[in-house]
């Protein structure tokens, strides 16, 4: 397996995750394992060994935490693992932190944290609840 700066070094600019625009000067990148969703070799979710990724859950009640396992990179069956998180908020994000404490980087940590408070903040209101309360409150 290359080095992570060598894999990085070559999509950098040919990620088929990138996102560019003319009006804008950062890059930035979809994909799945990238917390911040900047092009950035710090938050790539590709070439690092350990990642996190923090997506909303199927039925949209509560999170889906994926970690990987950086002894098994050479299959991708079994690399990575998730954990579904529903439980009320305070709890999640003590589950997170719990989760990468000591394993993953510390800005990583906060990162996920900050990416599920965000999903678990627009879960909280269905869009028809939030246009029922306008319509009452006018």
């Amino acid at each position: 397996m290359a080095s992570s700066h060598l894999q990085w070094l070559v999509i950098k600019n040919d990620s088929c995750f990138l996102m560019k625009s003319r009006n804008c000067r950062k890059a930035f990148s979809k994909e799945s394992r990238n917390l911040k969703n900047m092009n950035l070799y710090k938050y790539n979710g590709l070439i690092h060994k350990r990642t996190v990724g923090v997506t909303p859950a199927a039925d949209g009640k509560g999170v889906v935490l994926e970690l990987s396992k950086p002894k098994v990179i050479r299959r991708p069956v079994k690399r990575f693992y998730k954990v579904t998180l529903k439980k009320d908020n305070r709890r999640i994000l003590k589950s997170i932190y719990n989760n990468m404490k000591g394993r993953y980087h510390y800005n990583l940590n906060l990162c996920a944290q900050k990416r599920a408070s965000a999903i678990l903040k627009s879960q909280k209101y269905n869009s028809n609840q939030f246009l029922k309360k306008k319509i009452i409150m006018t």
